[in-house]
Formats: C-alpha cells, structure tokens, sequence
C-alpha cells in the first residue's frame, strides 16, 4: 500500500529536525499509520533502531523492509512495557504523531468520516470492545452530555445528549448516515459539517480512550527518554495539545510548575520552541490535514 496514499505525513521535515537523529541512536515512532515518518527516520539511521508502534492492523501493510526498523502492535499506551520485551530501556528520541490517520478516514466501513456510509464504529484497534455505536446506544444522558461538552466542545451538547437518548429508545444509531442525518436538526445554521466534525471528534476520543492514552503515553516518555532526549508531538486539537503543553512547559498535567530553593524550574523537559510549529501556507495547501497541526518538541532533562 503507497505511503501517499495512506497517509500523507505533516510537517515531515520538520519531525524529523526535532528528533536531532543519531545515526547511532534508538528511536520510536509511536504512531506508525503510513510509515511516512519512519521512513524518513529511518534515512537518517546507521546502525541505530527504530521501532514502529501501531494498535490498527491495516498499518502493517505499510512495513518497511529494514533490517533497523521492528514493527510492534500495540497502543502507544504501553510503550515502556513494550520496549522492555525488546531488551530496551531508553530511548533517543520518541515521534507522536496524534490523531486519524487519512486511510481511517477514507475507509467508510470504518465509521471515522461524516461524508461516508459505514458501521458507528471509529476504534482504532478493531479487537476494542467498545465501538461508537455502543457508546451511543448504551451511554446514559449524563455521560454523553459530557463526552460531547469537554471532548468535542458543543455549545448545546445537553440538548443533544437528550435528543440522543429519545431518539434511540425506537430506533437504535447503526450507521454513519443514519446519525448524521439525526445531528443535522441540532446543527447550527451553515455550520452542519463542522458541527458533525465536532461531534464525530468527540464519539472518537471516547470509543479510543485518546486522552487517556496520551496520558499513558507522555509519562511513559518520561520513564524511557535519555537525558538530552528528543520529544516530537503533532497533535490536532486543543485537549491533546494543552496536554502536551504543559507536561513540556511546567512538567504536569495541571498546576504550575515547581522550583528549588534556588528559583530554579524543576521539570523532566525542556521545551525547544517558543510556542507551537504550525504547517506554512504551501504545504496546508498541498495537505488540508496539516492546517490544524501543532507540533511541540522538548529535550529530556537529567531532572
């Protein structure tokens, strides 16, 4: 399967300038999809590793042929516990590219896209318990009212979560469609294809446990980067990016950052650009994706 036609990679050159390559090194790309990013790394690699992570079983069809490359499947989640089946405890540099690859989108029979007819499904790793369709019909008003309030920010997310549970008590959400065309009545006026956007993105973060995975995933980072060690994230929406922010800026989640008696900042990471990179004009063109990018990179302290 082509790499452009799978997923185009955003910010490519970008990505990998971030991650400061050692030919030498050892790196991760937790969020393989196309390959696109890997590959580019692996341009870069002499007798140093790179390990591909990725939960979606159609990325395997994207393997590169590379004796310095090692695909693991799995959720990004548990990459300490993973790289330790591979007799590896830290790492050089960690790529995080976030959110849906172009190929989950463009697959309708996997519920991502508002402009295709599929199954409510929208899980990442298709073993998953949990589809859209279950969190739908089985959520009670409270829940949903919450889901599509933080993650997908719906002004009138409490109207919808009403509606949805009347709505489902005689006919049950199966597909796409059918739930598209229930969301256009509660859509504002010439704004129904965001609106679906916003309410998809949230049903998505939900069904794949994104925020909590990310979570995972930076501490995770923490444990495994080296001391000058690269952290590269693109993420695309503010959840995700304010999540990153600030672990790269005060070194948490949540509150201010910490100083020693000396006035000194005390946190794992070091961030290396003022604010966030963001796609320039010709490549936004060229790929739509990349207008909502934000790519943070921050080095590992001895902290």
């Amino acid at each position: 399967m082509a790499t452009s036609v799978y997923h185009i990679p955003v910010m490519l050159a970008q990505c990998t300038e971030g991650l400061a390559i050692d030919p030498n090194g050892i790196y991760v790309d937790v969020t393989f999809g196309g390959g696109g990013h890997s590959r580019e790394i692996l341009r870069h690699l002499d007798k140093g590793h790179l390990y591909g992570f990725d939960q979606d079983a159609d990325a395997e069809a994207n393997i590169p042929a590379s004796d310095n490359f090692t695909f693991v499947a799995a959720n990004f989640r548990d990459l300490k516990k993973y790289l330790r089946l591979y007799g590896v405890s830290k790492v050089d540099g960690i790529l995080a590219d976030l959110g849906i690859s172009s190929h989950q989108i463009d697959e309708p029979s996997r519920g991502f896209s508002t402009r295709f007819s599929g199954d409510l499904d929208m899980r990442m790793n298709q073993a998953a318990e949990i589809s859209a369709k279950e969190v739908l019909n089985t959520y009670d008003e409270g829940r949903l009212h919450k889901i599509l309030g933080i993650y997908g920010e719906i002004k009138n997310a409490k109207t919808l979560a009403q509606a949805i549970v009347s709505e489902r008590a005689s006919s049950p959400f199966e597909t796409t469609e059918g739930f598209t065309a229930f969301l256009k009545k509660y859509a504002p006026r010439g704004k129904d294809f965001k609106y679906y956007a916003q309410v998809f993105q949230a049903l998505r973060i939900e069904v794949n446990d994104e925020i909590g995975a990310l979570e995972d995933l930076l501490m995770n980072a923490l444990e495994v980067l080296k001391p000058g060690g690269r952290l590269v994230v693109m993420s695309y929406h503010s959840l995700e990016d304010r999540l990153v922010k600030n672990l790269m800026i005060k070194g948490k989640f949540q509150g201010e950052v910490e100083k020693d008696f000396y006035g000194n900042l005390i946190r794992p990471l070091e961030p290396l650009t003022r604010g966030a990179i963001v796609a320039d004009e010709e490549e936004v063109a060229a790929n739509p994706r990349a207008r909502s990018a934000k790519l943070r990179i921050a080095k590992r302290t001895g902290k």
